[in-house]
């Protein structure tokens, strides 16, 4: 009865790689091999593509789950001895298409191109590359030039699709036909077994998918973001095995993949026990084969493990995990740019404004920075509320409390007026922004205070530097701020006062309009609103 089930090994491996015939199909559909577009159109097959994580997820998983059925497959095939004469025809081409599927696999990971795909595959082209003799021309042929570039894609897109499932089908017909010319007669029962054993191996593979929901992406493939990349893990043996030899890992990663196939390949040859008289000979042929798995199976464990146990590359790894999650809501939400992937970082809104404002501005004016030496800016920054209490309490810890000036002669003092000519006055202020929703009739009156109250030391002419303080010409608009970013020691704006470092050299003009406006959305802007942006 066992034996009767172990025969249904090949059926559900045929059964399998016909799954992967039809997934891979179904993904062409949204694939775009270049390297400019292949993780966006991932991306969106995993995040937005109906049912495109489920396809995506057994096409992925369904490799695996070959991958297993065929090592026991071929243990089953070692251990019965059916690799001898005369079925070594089927032994040989069976050994063939495992390594096809193996290829298979392994050139599809890069068309994610993802950190995980791209910085594998250049592992992998490296040891290539470092095979005597012909290395330097399989490099340039997988690579398509001098480095990972659109031709790369092209090329593994090319194997993966077209090339190797070419070959894989031809050695499955072959060994299918080798295997059935020799093998022994099927009794009526062995049909209904192997229907058994695919919907078994089927289900194998949702569990998988559904578990994990489909399958990872990281992030877009980054060349100047090193990544510590592992290979999958029907071949972590092998970078286990790296590991292991040290200075000799290239020699160890080309001669390993040889001597496995090489000693399983001469079964045939070497193993002559066909005889009953002659079975007692073939357990040492056996036991070498049966120890060759053992010692990669272990070698599999043994890495996964060590990275299990690698806190540094677990915290790293989780790193990289956010940023994935993060890229793909971009992507998801505002798309990714024809530029390539990478730009996808700068979808978010006001993206550039905002990261100058977190790698310039933050620690000086954000609320909860501790080394904060001016102003608050944050949402109403500008708007008629913060303008009030500006005036009522300029040297107040959300204002200049915090600089050098406030503790000297030259400091604003409070603005001290009754609530409605406070109110105009705050009205005039805020109408040099450019508001659209501007009370004229309060901005009228605002001004004639401001002539009054405030030109012995402002002035509000446009461009026009105060006697002894800012010009308030524009405050609030678009070209104020820039600016005012640009160079706040001008003696149109603070003076010598100002302890904010001049920007004009530091940021384009394009980089200070970008802050600039910025900083007037922020005017009429809310927490909520600030936070529905997202992160960077």
């Amino acid at each position: 009865m066992i034996n009767a089930f172990l025969r249904t090994l090949g059926w559900a491996l045929v059964f399998l790689l016909v799954v992967e015939a039809i997934t891979g199909t179904a993904l062409s559909a949204f694939y775009a091999p270049s390297a400019t577009d292949a993780w966006a159109s991932v991306a969106y097959v995993q995040d937005r593509a109906t049912w495109g994580w489920l396809v995506r997820g057994i096409h992925f998983h369904a490799a695996s789950v070959i991958i297993v059925i065929s090592g026991l497959h071929l243990l089953q095939v070692v251990l019965a001895g059916t690799y001898r004469k005369p079925r070594h025809q089927a032994w040989w081409v069976g050994l063939g298409l495992l390594g096809i599927i193996i290829a298979i696999a392994i050139t599809g990971f890069v068309l994610r191109w993802d950190q995980a795909g791209f910085w594998a595959n250049k592992v992998e082209v490296g040891i290539a590359g470092g095979t005597p003799i012909i290395g330097d021309t399989v490099r340039e042929l997988a690579l398509g030039g001098n480095d990972q570039g659109n031709l790369t894609v092209t090329r593994f897109h090319m194997l993966h699709v077209v090339a190797l499932p070419a070959l894989a089908a031809i050695l499955t017909v072959l060994h299918v036909r080798f295997a059935r010319k020799v093998g022994e007669p099927r009794d009526a029962a062995q049909p209904l077994r192997d229907l058994v054993a695919m919907a078994i191996a089927m289900a194998a593979v949702l569990t998988l998918v559904v578990s994990q929901h489909g399958v990872d992406l990281g992030p877009p493939a980054d060349p100047a973001q090193a990544y510590d990349a592992r290979p999958l893990w029907f071949i972590r043996w092998l970078f286990e095995l790296r590991h292991l030899a040290g200075s000799a890992e290239k020699l160890a990663a080309l001669a390993a993949p040889a001597v496995v196939g090489g000693i399983l390949a001469a079964l045939p040859i070497v193993d002559r026990s066909g005889t009953p008289e002659g079975r007692a000979r073939r357990w040492p042929y056996v036991g070498a084969a049966t120890g060759l798995f053992a010692v990669i199976a272990a070698l599999t464990v043994v890495s996964i493990a060590r990275d299990a146990n690698n806190d540094a590359r677990n915290k790293a790894m989780a790193a990289v995990d956010k940023q994935a999650a993060h890229a793909r809501d971009l992507a998801s939400r505002y798309g990714v740019p024809a530029t390539g992937p990478l730009d996808v970082y700068a979808t978010p809104p006001m993206w550039r404004a905002r990261t100058i404002y977190a790698t310039r501005c933050r620690d000086c004016h954000d609320a909860a920075s501790d080394k904060r030496k001016g102003p608050i800016i944050a949402p109403g920054h500008g708007g008629r509320a913060w303008l009030e209490a500006f005036l009522k309490d300029p040297n107040g810890a959300t204002f200049y409390g915090k600089t050098k000036l406030a503790k000297t002669d030259n400091a604003m003092k409070p603005v001290e007026l009754p609530a409605s000519e406070m109110t105009d006055l705050v009205e005039a202020l805020y109408a040099e922004s450019g508001a659209p929703d501007v009370d004229v009739a309060k901005r009228d009156r605002g001004r004639a205070i401001f002539e009054k109250a405030c030109t012995d030391c402002h002035a509000l002419g446009e461009g026009v530097a105060g006697t002894s303080a800012p010009g308030l010409g524009g405050l609030g608009s678009r070209d104020y701020y820039t600016h005012y970013i640009g160079n706040p020691k001008s003696a149109i704006h603070m003076g010598a006062d100002s302890e904010m470092p001049r920007f004009d050299k530091e940021l384009t003009i394009v980089e200070r309009d970008a802050m600039a406006g910025y900083l007037v959305w922020l005017r009429s802007a809310t927490n909520s609103q600030l936070d529905a942006l997202g992160p960077l």
